[in-house]
């Protein structure tokens, strides 16, 4: 189990401009928390292994990361963390929800549903990259005010390319890749709980993403 530290007033007085530069870049929602609020689980990464188009044809996914273990054990060398939220643009119904797992494989879906779901796959593609400039930024922010080993995570899979260039065995984004946070067992659900930060998953309308940075 990591270790919790808490967290005194002087602490959150010191994370005051990470907070508030998210809510400036966009968030709706930035909280700095005790590392020992973020839960890791194994069956995390179960579901990239199970269900995920990721898992193995992307160099920032499983297997490829830092197992759940390995993970467990640099995360005991943290203190905080930075939990974001945000509002996604992308918008879907029930209906559209449901295709979206099959829309671009299933024939048979109907093209209306079919294109809705094509539109918010690529809404949220869009909102992905955009949360993780802001990831990266909050990193610079933090690592330029002395938090050296501060490094974020992305929201989902990575983005920055069409196609990973797997094949090749190295990742042409070296500076600007970063490890999604559920690749390495982070539950993000249970995280934001712990934090109290209200959190919507499955979402039912469009989802509000939580993006995390460690800082130390």
């Amino acid at each position: 189990m990591t270790e919790t530290f808490k967290m005194s007033a002087d602490t959150l007085d010191e994370f005051n401009f990470l907070e508030k530069l998210a809510l400036n870049l966009g968030a709706i929602e930035a909280k700095v928390v005790p590392v020992g609020d973020i839960v890791v689980e194994n069956r995390v990464v179960l579901k990239c292994r199970v269900g995920c188009p990721s898992y193995d044809n992307k160099l920032n996914c499983p297997p490829y990361v830092p197992s759940v273990d390995e993970f467990r054990k640099m995360l005991k060398e943290y203190r905080y963390a930075l939990l974001v939220k945000y509002k996604s643009k992308a918008e879907t119904d029930k209906d559209v929800g449901e295709s979206l797992l099959k829309c671009q494989h299933d024939p048979s879906v109907i093209k209306h549903l079919k294109e809705k779901a094509s539109k918010f796959l690529d809404d949220w593609k869009e909102d992905k990259k955009q949360i993780h400039q802001t990831s990266l930024e909050l990193e610079k922010a933090a690592f330029n005010r002395g938090y050296t080993f501060a490094v974020a995570f992305s929201t989902g899979s990575c983005s920055l390319c069409e196609k990973c260039n797997i094949e090749g065995g190295k990742c042409i984004y070296p500076t600007r890749v970063r490890l999604p946070e559920h690749a390495v067992g982070v539950n993000i659900k249970k995280t934001a709980e712990n934090a109290g930060m209200e959190i919507y998953f499955p979402f039912k309308k469009k989802p509000y993403p939580i993006a995390l940075i460690l800082i130390d």
